[in-house]
Protein backbone atom coordinates (compact mmCIF):
# COMPACT_ATOMS: atom_id res chain seq x y z
CA UNK A 1 0.00 0.00 0.00
CA UNK A 2 1.42 3.50 -0.71
CA UNK A 3 0.14 6.69 1.38
CA UNK A 4 0.95 10.20 0.21
CA UNK A 5 0.68 12.71 3.44
CA UNK A 6 1.11 16.41 3.03
CA UNK A 7 2.39 16.65 5.97
CA UNK A 8 4.04 14.16 8.77
CA UNK A 9 6.26 13.72 11.23
CA UNK A 10 9.25 11.78 11.18
CA UNK A 11 11.59 10.60 13.37
CA UNK A 12 13.83 13.66 12.59
CA UNK A 13 11.15 16.13 12.74
CA UNK A 14 7.92 17.89 10.58
CA UNK A 15 8.32 16.63 6.82
CA UNK A 16 6.14 17.66 3.82
CA UNK A 17 5.45 15.68 0.74
CA UNK A 18 6.01 12.58 2.07
CA UNK A 19 5.72 9.00 0.22
CA UNK A 20 5.05 5.88 2.70
CA UNK A 21 5.42 2.71 0.99
CA UNK A 22 3.96 -0.25 3.32
CA UNK A 23 4.21 -4.04 2.68
CA UNK A 24 3.79 -7.08 5.09
CA UNK A 25 2.41 -4.23 7.77
CA UNK A 26 5.62 -2.85 7.94
CA UNK A 27 7.32 -0.24 6.20
CA UNK A 28 9.41 -0.29 3.19
CA UNK A 29 10.32 3.05 2.01
CA UNK A 30 9.84 6.76 3.62
CA UNK A 31 10.66 9.33 1.70
CA UNK A 32 9.83 13.20 2.08
CA UNK A 33 9.73 15.86 -0.58
CA UNK A 34 8.18 13.28 -3.19
CA UNK A 35 5.76 14.14 -5.76
CA UNK A 36 2.07 12.39 -5.36
CA UNK A 37 2.11 9.15 -7.49
CA UNK A 38 -1.30 8.48 -9.07
CA UNK A 39 -1.90 5.26 -7.09
CA UNK A 40 -1.11 6.64 -3.72
CA UNK A 41 -3.26 7.05 -1.00
CA UNK A 42 -3.75 10.94 0.11
CA UNK A 43 -3.84 11.23 3.89
CA UNK A 44 -5.03 14.88 4.29
CA UNK A 45 -4.08 17.10 7.43
CA UNK A 46 -1.24 16.06 8.80
CA UNK A 47 -0.01 12.43 9.42
CA UNK A 48 1.77 11.14 13.12
CA UNK A 49 2.87 7.69 14.19
CA UNK A 50 0.48 5.27 15.53
CA UNK A 51 -0.40 6.03 19.52
CA UNK A 52 0.33 3.67 22.81
CA UNK A 53 -1.79 3.57 25.22
CA UNK A 54 0.29 2.46 27.89
CA UNK A 55 -2.09 1.94 30.52
CA UNK A 56 -5.70 0.86 30.81
CA UNK A 57 -8.45 -0.76 33.21
CA UNK A 58 -10.85 -1.22 30.04
CA UNK A 59 -13.93 -2.12 32.39
CA UNK A 60 -13.71 1.36 34.38
CA UNK A 61 -15.05 2.65 30.69
CA UNK A 62 -18.44 1.57 32.20
CA UNK A 63 -18.17 4.32 34.89
CA UNK A 64 -17.74 7.39 32.68
CA UNK A 65 -20.50 9.63 33.71
CA UNK A 66 -21.63 7.91 36.64
CA UNK A 67 -19.23 8.59 39.53
CA UNK A 68 -19.85 12.36 39.44
CA UNK A 69 -23.14 13.01 41.69
CA UNK A 70 -21.00 13.43 45.22
CA UNK A 71 -17.96 14.14 46.20
CA UNK A 72 -14.99 12.38 47.76
CA UNK A 73 -11.41 10.66 46.47
CA UNK A 74 -10.26 8.39 44.68
CA UNK A 75 -10.89 5.83 47.48
CA UNK A 76 -14.44 6.52 47.51
CA UNK A 77 -14.65 6.08 43.90
CA UNK A 78 -12.55 2.61 44.49
CA UNK A 79 -16.10 1.49 45.76
CA UNK A 80 -18.47 2.08 42.50
CA UNK A 81 -15.44 0.55 40.96
CA UNK A 82 -15.71 -2.75 42.59
CA UNK A 83 -19.41 -2.45 42.05
CA UNK A 84 -18.79 -2.59 38.48
CA UNK A 85 -16.43 -5.29 38.60
CA UNK A 86 -18.60 -7.62 40.84
CA UNK A 87 -21.28 -7.17 37.34
CA UNK A 88 -18.74 -8.35 35.01
CA UNK A 89 -18.40 -12.04 33.48
CA UNK A 90 -16.60 -13.16 29.81
CA UNK A 91 -19.37 -12.28 28.04
CA UNK A 92 -20.12 -8.56 29.12
CA UNK A 93 -16.34 -8.26 29.55
CA UNK A 94 -15.70 -9.18 26.18
CA UNK A 95 -18.83 -6.47 24.58
CA UNK A 96 -17.35 -3.69 26.69
CA UNK A 97 -13.53 -4.14 25.75
CA UNK A 98 -14.14 -4.76 22.39
CA UNK A 99 -16.42 -1.43 22.30
CA UNK A 100 -13.76 0.31 25.14
CA UNK A 101 -10.61 -0.60 22.55
CA UNK A 102 -12.77 0.68 19.15
CA UNK A 103 -13.23 3.97 21.10
CA UNK A 104 -9.75 3.86 21.43
CA UNK A 105 -8.60 3.13 17.65
CA UNK A 106 -11.33 6.06 16.09
CA UNK A 107 -8.44 8.46 18.49
CA UNK A 108 -5.65 7.24 17.09
CA UNK A 109 -4.46 4.45 19.36
CA UNK A 110 -3.04 1.28 17.34
CA UNK A 111 -1.86 -0.47 20.75
CA UNK A 112 -2.93 -0.67 24.32
CA UNK A 113 -1.25 -2.37 27.54
CA UNK A 114 -4.61 -3.40 29.46
CA UNK A 115 -3.68 -3.67 33.55
CA UNK A 116 -5.50 -6.50 34.02
CA UNK A 117 -7.05 -8.26 37.22
CA UNK A 118 -10.47 -9.33 36.75
CA UNK A 119 -9.52 -13.04 36.56
CA UNK A 120 -11.77 -15.41 38.04
CA UNK A 121 -15.14 -15.52 38.65
CA UNK A 122 -17.09 -13.10 41.87
CA UNK A 123 -16.15 -14.15 45.03
CA UNK A 124 -13.18 -15.80 43.78
CA UNK A 125 -14.07 -19.24 42.12
CA UNK A 126 -12.16 -20.33 38.89
CA UNK A 127 -13.45 -20.32 35.31
CA UNK A 128 -13.39 -23.67 33.95
CA UNK A 129 -10.70 -22.01 31.73
CA UNK A 130 -8.64 -19.92 34.54
CA UNK A 131 -7.92 -17.05 31.68
CA UNK A 132 -11.07 -16.71 30.05
CA UNK A 133 -11.26 -13.39 31.08
CA UNK A 134 -7.85 -12.36 29.63
CA UNK A 135 -9.40 -14.40 26.61
CA UNK A 136 -12.19 -11.86 26.05
CA UNK A 137 -9.82 -9.00 25.80
CA UNK A 138 -7.54 -10.90 22.96
CA UNK A 139 -10.47 -10.86 21.58
CA UNK A 140 -12.12 -7.62 21.97
CA UNK A 141 -8.70 -6.21 20.77
CA UNK A 142 -8.38 -8.26 17.38
CA UNK A 143 -12.11 -7.27 16.83
CA UNK A 144 -11.25 -3.76 17.27
CA UNK A 145 -8.12 -4.11 14.89
CA UNK A 146 -5.55 -2.92 17.59
CA UNK A 147 -2.72 -4.79 19.49
CA UNK A 148 -2.95 -5.90 22.79
CA UNK A 149 -0.13 -6.37 25.70
CA UNK A 150 -2.02 -8.40 28.18
CA UNK A 151 -0.45 -7.03 31.52
CA UNK A 152 -1.56 -9.62 34.01
CA UNK A 153 -1.49 -8.36 37.22
CA UNK A 154 -0.66 -9.39 40.38
CA UNK A 155 -2.96 -8.80 43.12
CA UNK A 156 -2.61 -10.73 46.80
CA UNK A 157 -3.71 -8.27 49.06
CA UNK A 158 -6.23 -5.99 50.01
CA UNK A 159 -4.60 -3.56 51.27
CA UNK A 160 -1.92 -2.06 53.48
CA UNK A 161 -1.47 -1.00 56.86
CA UNK A 162 1.33 -0.17 59.19
CA UNK A 163 0.54 -3.45 60.93
CA UNK A 164 1.19 -5.10 57.52
CA UNK A 165 -1.22 -6.79 54.60
CA UNK A 166 -4.82 -7.09 54.87
CA UNK A 167 -6.73 -10.13 53.45
CA UNK A 168 -8.79 -9.28 49.95
CA UNK A 169 -12.22 -8.51 50.83
CA UNK A 170 -15.46 -10.18 48.75
CA UNK A 171 -14.78 -8.17 45.85
CA UNK A 172 -11.23 -8.31 45.44
CA UNK A 173 -11.09 -12.60 45.98
CA UNK A 174 -11.97 -12.33 42.51
CA UNK A 175 -8.71 -10.18 41.46
CA UNK A 176 -6.60 -12.94 43.44
CA UNK A 177 -4.75 -16.15 42.55
CA UNK A 178 -4.29 -16.93 46.55
CA UNK A 179 -0.29 -17.11 46.22
CA UNK A 180 2.09 -15.82 43.65
CA UNK A 181 3.17 -19.06 42.34
CA UNK A 182 -0.71 -19.99 41.61
CA UNK A 183 -0.66 -16.50 39.59
CA UNK A 184 2.42 -17.43 37.79
CA UNK A 185 0.94 -20.56 37.02
CA UNK A 186 -1.82 -19.11 35.51
CA UNK A 187 0.28 -16.23 33.49
CA UNK A 188 2.70 -19.03 32.37
CA UNK A 189 -0.19 -20.69 30.37
CA UNK A 190 -0.98 -17.89 28.48
CA UNK A 191 -0.15 -17.74 24.66
CA UNK A 192 1.13 -14.77 22.62
CA UNK A 193 -0.37 -14.50 19.50
CA UNK A 194 0.70 -11.93 16.06
CA UNK A 195 -1.77 -8.79 18.18
CA UNK A 196 -1.27 -10.26 21.66
CA UNK A 197 2.00 -10.30 24.06
CA UNK A 198 1.94 -10.85 27.30
CA UNK A 199 3.43 -9.08 30.21
CA UNK A 200 2.94 -8.69 33.87
CA UNK A 201 2.18 -6.04 36.54
CA UNK A 202 2.49 -5.95 40.34
CA UNK A 203 -1.04 -4.00 41.17
CA UNK A 204 0.94 -1.79 43.46
CA UNK A 205 2.90 -2.40 47.04
CA UNK A 206 -0.08 -2.68 48.88
CA UNK A 207 -1.78 -5.49 47.12
CA UNK A 208 1.43 -7.36 46.47
CA UNK A 209 3.69 -8.23 49.57
CA UNK A 210 7.46 -8.02 49.18
CA UNK A 211 8.20 -11.62 49.09
CA UNK A 212 6.06 -11.87 46.18
CA UNK A 213 7.46 -8.65 44.22
CA UNK A 214 11.01 -10.68 42.56
CA UNK A 215 8.41 -13.40 41.20
CA UNK A 216 6.45 -10.59 39.39
CA UNK A 217 9.37 -8.87 37.83
CA UNK A 218 11.47 -11.88 37.00
CA UNK A 219 8.23 -12.91 34.39
CA UNK A 220 8.95 -12.77 30.97
CA UNK A 221 8.05 -8.99 29.13
CA UNK A 222 7.26 -6.23 29.99
CA UNK A 223 6.65 -5.37 34.21
CA UNK A 224 4.31 -2.48 34.96
CA UNK A 225 3.41 -1.50 38.49
CA UNK A 226 1.03 1.44 40.48
CA UNK A 227 3.64 3.20 42.22
CA UNK A 228 2.72 6.13 44.81
CA UNK A 229 -0.82 7.10 43.29
CA UNK A 230 -2.30 7.78 46.54
CA UNK A 231 -0.35 9.87 49.52
CA UNK A 232 -1.86 7.11 52.05
CA UNK A 233 -0.33 3.88 50.03
CA UNK A 234 3.18 6.53 50.94
CA UNK A 235 2.58 6.55 54.15
CA UNK A 236 1.58 2.69 54.64
CA UNK A 237 4.82 1.94 52.99
CA UNK A 238 6.76 4.02 55.10
CA UNK A 239 5.04 2.48 58.38
CA UNK A 240 5.06 -1.15 57.46
CA UNK A 241 8.40 -1.57 55.02
CA UNK A 242 10.60 1.74 56.41
CA UNK A 243 10.42 3.05 52.91
CA UNK A 244 8.86 4.35 49.82
CA UNK A 245 7.33 2.43 47.56
CA UNK A 246 9.82 3.44 44.65
CA UNK A 247 12.91 2.12 47.10
CA UNK A 248 11.04 -0.88 48.00
CA UNK A 249 10.33 -1.94 44.43
CA UNK A 250 14.05 -0.65 43.54
CA UNK A 251 15.15 -3.23 45.95
CA UNK A 252 12.82 -6.25 45.02
CA UNK A 253 14.71 -5.48 41.14
CA UNK A 254 12.01 -3.31 39.64
CA UNK A 255 14.34 -1.07 38.36
CA UNK A 256 15.39 -1.85 34.49
CA UNK A 257 14.25 -0.97 31.20
CA UNK A 258 11.63 -4.01 31.00
CA UNK A 259 9.47 -1.91 34.24
CA UNK A 260 7.47 0.96 34.08
CA UNK A 261 5.94 2.91 37.19
CA UNK A 262 2.40 3.80 36.35
CA UNK A 263 1.13 7.36 38.34
CA UNK A 264 4.45 8.11 40.04
CA UNK A 265 2.43 11.08 41.39
CA UNK A 266 3.86 11.26 45.26
CA UNK A 267 7.61 11.16 44.66
CA UNK A 268 10.04 12.60 46.78
CA UNK A 269 13.64 13.70 45.55
CA UNK A 270 15.19 10.65 46.95
CA UNK A 271 12.46 8.63 44.57
CA UNK A 272 13.53 10.47 41.57
CA UNK A 273 17.02 9.58 42.07
CA UNK A 274 16.11 6.39 42.29
CA UNK A 275 13.95 6.27 38.96
CA UNK A 276 16.80 7.90 37.18
CA UNK A 277 18.65 4.46 37.24
CA UNK A 278 16.26 3.36 34.32
CA UNK A 279 12.82 2.80 34.00
CA UNK A 280 9.48 3.87 32.20
CA UNK A 281 7.12 6.45 34.27
CA UNK A 282 3.46 6.39 32.66
CA UNK A 283 1.26 9.03 33.57
CA UNK A 284 -2.19 9.60 33.11
CA UNK A 285 -2.87 13.06 33.63
CA UNK A 286 -6.84 12.81 32.76
CA UNK A 287 -7.53 9.90 35.46
CA UNK A 288 -5.56 11.81 38.29
CA UNK A 289 -7.76 14.97 37.51
CA UNK A 290 -10.81 12.95 37.48
CA UNK A 291 -9.95 11.35 40.66
CA UNK A 292 -8.61 14.44 42.63
CA UNK A 293 -4.77 12.48 42.65
CA UNK A 294 -2.39 15.12 42.00
CA UNK A 295 -0.25 16.55 39.36
CA UNK A 296 2.78 14.10 39.04
CA UNK A 297 6.46 15.32 38.48
CA UNK A 298 6.32 14.55 34.91
CA UNK A 299 9.20 17.33 34.27
CA UNK A 300 11.37 16.34 36.64
CA UNK A 301 11.23 12.82 35.91
CA UNK A 302 12.14 13.55 32.20
CA UNK A 303 15.07 15.29 33.26
CA UNK A 304 16.34 12.20 34.76
CA UNK A 305 18.68 10.90 31.67
CA UNK A 306 17.93 7.48 31.42
CA UNK A 307 14.26 7.44 32.16
CA UNK A 308 11.42 7.70 29.77
CA UNK A 309 7.68 8.97 29.53
CA UNK A 310 4.54 7.27 28.32
CA UNK A 311 1.56 7.86 28.57
CA UNK A 312 -2.74 6.23 29.42
CA UNK A 313 -5.58 6.55 29.74
CA UNK A 314 -5.84 3.92 33.12
CA UNK A 315 -9.89 4.47 33.81
CA UNK A 316 -11.35 5.45 30.42
CA UNK A 317 -13.04 8.31 31.61
CA UNK A 318 -11.33 10.27 29.16
CA UNK A 319 -9.77 8.48 25.77
CA UNK A 320 -7.77 11.00 23.62
CA UNK A 321 -4.36 10.53 23.44
CA UNK A 322 -3.58 14.31 22.99
CA UNK A 323 -5.54 15.00 25.80
CA UNK A 324 -3.55 12.66 28.08
CA UNK A 325 -0.02 14.63 26.53
CA UNK A 326 -1.75 18.18 26.93
CA UNK A 327 -2.20 17.04 30.38
CA UNK A 328 1.43 16.79 30.81
CA UNK A 329 2.30 19.95 29.67
CA UNK A 330 -0.66 22.59 30.68
CA UNK A 331 -1.02 20.87 34.40
CA UNK A 332 2.93 21.49 34.69
CA UNK A 333 2.05 25.17 33.59
CA UNK A 334 -0.08 25.53 36.88
CA UNK A 335 2.36 23.86 38.82
CA UNK A 336 5.31 25.92 37.40
CA UNK A 337 3.61 29.42 36.84
CA UNK A 338 5.64 28.58 33.40
CA UNK A 339 4.93 27.99 29.56
CA UNK A 340 6.46 25.18 27.06
CA UNK A 341 7.44 22.83 29.96
CA UNK A 342 8.05 20.17 27.10
CA UNK A 343 8.49 20.11 23.95
CA UNK A 344 6.72 19.19 20.81
CA UNK A 345 8.82 16.50 20.47
CA UNK A 346 8.77 15.09 24.06
CA UNK A 347 5.28 15.11 24.10
CA UNK A 348 5.07 13.34 20.80
CA UNK A 349 7.68 10.76 21.82
CA UNK A 350 5.40 9.86 25.34
CA UNK A 351 2.12 9.53 23.00
CA UNK A 352 3.98 7.07 20.79
CA UNK A 353 5.99 5.09 23.26
CA UNK A 354 5.47 1.44 22.51
CA UNK A 355 8.42 0.01 23.98
CA UNK A 356 6.55 0.60 27.42
CA UNK A 357 4.55 -1.98 26.67
CA UNK A 358 6.57 -4.69 24.59
CA UNK A 359 6.60 -3.02 21.07
CA UNK A 360 9.65 -1.87 20.23
CA UNK A 361 9.42 -2.14 16.43
CA UNK A 362 6.59 0.06 16.22
CA UNK A 363 5.70 4.31 17.42
CA UNK A 364 8.15 6.05 14.43
CA UNK A 365 7.41 6.05 10.84
CA UNK A 366 10.42 5.02 8.99
CA UNK A 367 11.79 2.00 7.12
CA UNK A 368 11.23 -1.38 9.44
CA UNK A 369 9.12 -0.33 11.80
CA UNK A 370 5.15 -1.11 12.28
CA UNK A 371 3.13 0.13 9.72
CA UNK A 372 0.65 2.51 12.12
CA UNK A 373 -0.51 5.23 10.73
CA UNK A 374 -2.48 8.17 12.54
CA UNK A 375 -3.91 11.16 10.25
CA UNK A 376 -5.36 14.14 11.92
CA UNK A 377 -7.35 16.79 10.36
CA UNK A 378 -6.36 20.14 10.04
CA UNK A 379 -9.43 22.01 8.91
CA UNK A 380 -11.99 21.29 12.02
CA UNK A 381 -13.10 24.24 14.46
CA UNK A 382 -10.21 22.86 16.67
CA UNK A 383 -7.17 22.69 14.04
CA UNK A 384 -7.63 25.22 11.46
CA UNK A 385 -4.72 27.42 10.99
CA UNK A 386 -2.62 25.27 13.65
CA UNK A 387 0.94 25.07 12.58
CA UNK A 388 1.01 20.88 11.25
CA UNK A 389 3.90 20.67 14.04
CA UNK A 390 2.09 21.74 16.92
CA UNK A 391 -0.87 19.95 15.83
CA UNK A 392 -0.74 17.89 19.46
CA UNK A 393 -1.55 21.29 21.39
CA UNK A 394 -4.38 21.69 19.43
CA UNK A 395 -6.14 18.57 18.66
CA UNK A 396 -8.17 16.15 19.70
CA UNK A 397 -9.63 12.47 19.14
CA UNK A 398 -12.56 13.03 16.99
CA UNK A 399 -9.56 15.20 14.40
CA UNK A 400 -8.52 11.77 13.86
CA UNK A 401 -9.72 10.50 10.30
CA UNK A 402 -7.68 7.77 9.60
CA UNK A 403 -5.67 5.15 11.22
CA UNK A 404 -3.91 2.01 10.26
CA UNK A 405 -2.56 -0.76 12.49
CA UNK A 406 0.24 -3.11 11.26
CA UNK A 407 -0.80 -1.86 7.59
CA UNK A 408 -4.42 -2.67 7.22
CA UNK A 409 -7.13 0.62 7.75
CA UNK A 410 -8.92 0.10 10.70
CA UNK A 411 -10.70 3.89 11.02
CA UNK A 412 -11.40 5.63 7.28
CA UNK A 413 -13.19 9.06 7.55
CA UNK A 414 -13.70 8.80 11.11
CA UNK A 415 -15.65 5.86 10.90
CA UNK A 416 -14.12 2.25 12.66
CA UNK A 417 -14.45 -0.85 10.96
CA UNK A 418 -17.21 -2.31 13.67
CA UNK A 419 -19.07 0.29 13.17
CA UNK A 420 -21.31 2.52 15.30
CA UNK A 421 -18.93 2.63 17.80
CA UNK A 422 -21.08 4.86 20.39
CA UNK A 423 -24.42 2.28 19.76
CA UNK A 424 -21.37 -0.56 21.02
CA UNK A 425 -20.47 1.13 24.30
CA UNK A 426 -24.43 2.14 24.95
CA UNK A 427 -24.96 -1.31 24.23
CA UNK A 428 -22.40 -3.22 26.74
CA UNK A 429 -22.67 -0.66 29.01
CA UNK A 430 -26.65 -0.57 29.60
CA UNK A 431 -26.52 -4.52 29.53
CA UNK A 432 -23.75 -3.96 32.97
CA UNK A 433 -25.92 -1.17 34.92
CA UNK A 434 -29.79 -2.31 33.86
CA UNK A 435 -30.67 -4.14 36.95
CA UNK A 436 -28.33 -1.88 39.07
Amino acid sequence: MRYFARHAQLPDGPAENVLIDEAGGVFTAVVPGADAPPDATRLDGVVLPGFANCHSHAFHRGLRGRTHDRGGTFWTWREDMYRLAARLHPDSYLALARATYAEMALSGITAVGEFHYLHHAPGGARYDEPNVMAEALRAAAADAGIRLTLLDTCYLAGGLTADGHLPLDDVQRRFGDGDVDRWAARVADLAESPGMRVGSAAHSVRAVPRDALRVVDLTPGPTHVHVSEQPAENDACRAFYGMTPVDLLAREGFLGPDNTFVHATHLDADDLDIIGGGVTVCMCPTTERDLADGIGPAREVLAKGDTALSLGTDQNAVIDMFEEARGLELDDRLASLERGRFSQRELLTAMTNHASIGWDDAGRIEVGRRADLVAVRLDTTRTAGADPAQVVMAALAPDVHTVVVDGRVVVADGEHRLGNVGRLLRAAIDRLWEDA
